[in-house]
């Protein structure tokens, strides 16, 4: 079978990037050709394969007036993105395109030229973004779900694009053009939720996809599970911004006799490192941005991982890597995290309760029987449920149902 795997990262950038480069080399491994199409530039991994590029852009730039209008055109459709999809299914003919995180630097015109020659089509949902305009429902610091129902109008009410009125007007006229307009997504033949709760979720928001349950994977012969640890010491690693909850895990962490190492780069992370600085929270320490080994060293040298997340999240990779490392979690009770974090894995806690998470970490770091059990539950849990054949075979069943 050859498959065409579309996301708009060809290196990894974050979870989502890393799960599609992930599941070309797993779909490699087992015999199938697989061919790529983001943006430009494709690296690591994703040199292993043909790949079919669209011209690098950032939306962070500072930009003249003619040069803004022109990316507002490409985020609301992209005719390069169409093209170079139409291209590469005139020289590669794959059998199922799958996309993953399009949006924006792609944008969903990549999705038109596949459906309309009857290729099939298979969406993986690494966010929220087909029912909330920036992704996550997650405004001003609390969750949100104005837009329930369709009223994307609201992300223009509430500024919710970077505060900004002329990018949130944008980020609506966008929804509408491709859920109300065009009926993009209503052409894909199923769509890919990691997490029960995202799938749940995106329907009682009033999205109609067809909608099937395949969590995220790990190579688990890539992660050596270490069951004990170097120092008292416990580890966040990700994405160091707002919603990840990480002015709660300070607050909680605070004067505890034990280290936190925060290990990510962000938006927050001169905000974290003043706010550690100011108040003497000299327990914390920040290792920046680690990978592959040297993360796995890492994370595998402490005691159990924090995720204090405060907004939805979907089936964050932060948790199932820490269980494949042996390493238990806690985990704040919110989207996605406790169907991973269930009673023998870790604990969970009220997102955004500071004493509740303190009150967690004393229970379990105080626990050195306990922390080792739920470190195996962890690992077990991820080979019987989180492995390549597990993913693979699911994976299969979905392209099968919609060929």
């Amino acid at each position: 079978m050859k498959i065409a795997l579309v996301n708009k990262y060809l290196y990894p950038k974050g979870g989502a990037d890393i799960s599609n480069l992930h599941t070309a080399l797993l779909l490699k491994r087992r015999g199938h050709e697989v061919v790529l199409m983001g943006m430009a530039p494709a690296q690591g991994a994703a040199r292993e394969f043909p790949a079919y590029l669209v011209s690098e852009v950032d939306y962070n730039a500072r930009l003249s007036l003619p040069q803004q209008l022109a990316l507002a055109a490409r985020l609301l459709y992209s005719l390069e993105a169409r093209n170079k999809m139409l291209e590469l299914i005139r020289k590669e003919r794959p059998d199922i395109v799958h996309f993953n995180n399009i949006y924006h630097q792609l944008s969903p015109s990549v999705i038109d030229p596949p459906t309309a020659q009857g290729i099939p089509t298979v969406m993986t949902l690494r966010d929220y973004k087909v029912t909330c305009s920036i992704y996550s429902h997650f405004r001003e610091g609390r969750i949100c779900e104005e837009c329930r129902g369709g009223r994307f109008y609201n992300t223009v009410r509430f500024r919710c694009t970077k505060g900004s009125l002329p990018k949130s007007l944008l980020s609506a006229v966008e929804m509408y053009f491709h859920r109300r307009i065009l009926r993009t997504y209503e052409k894909v033949g199923v769509f890919i939720s990691p997490s029960r709760f995202l799938k749940r979720k995106v329907t009682e928001m009033g999205f109609r996809g067809r909608i099937v349950h395949v969590p995220n994977f790990v190579d688990v012969d890539a992660f050596q599970p270490r069951y004990d640890w170097d120092a008292r010491q416990i580890a966040y690693f990700g994405r160091l911004s707002p919603e990840k909850g990480l002015n709660t895990l300070l607050e909680a962490i605070k004067g505890l006799d034990l280290r936190l190492r925060v290990i990510g780069t962000g938006p927050m992370k001169e905000e974290l490192e003043r706010r550690a600085g100011a108040e003497g929270i000299d327990n914390v320490r920040f290792d920046g941005f680690l990978a592959g080994d040297e993360l796995r060293r890492a994370v595998g040298a402490c005691m159990f991982t924090v995720l204090a997340s405060e907004c939805y999240e979907n089936n964050p990779r932060s948790v199932i890597e820490s269980f494949a490392l042996g390493k238990p979690v806690i985990g704040s009770r919110i989207g996605g995290i406790p169907e991973l974090v269930a009673e023998g894995r870790g604990f969970c806690f009220r997102a955004g309760d500071a004493r509740q998470l303190r009150e967690r970490i004393q229970e379990l770091a105080g626990d050195p029987d306990a922390m080792r059990a739920m470190g195996r539950n962890a690992r077990q849990y991820v080979e019987t449920h989180l492995d390549q054949d597990t993913f693979y075979g699911k994976l299969m069943d979905v392209y099968r149902a919609c060929s």
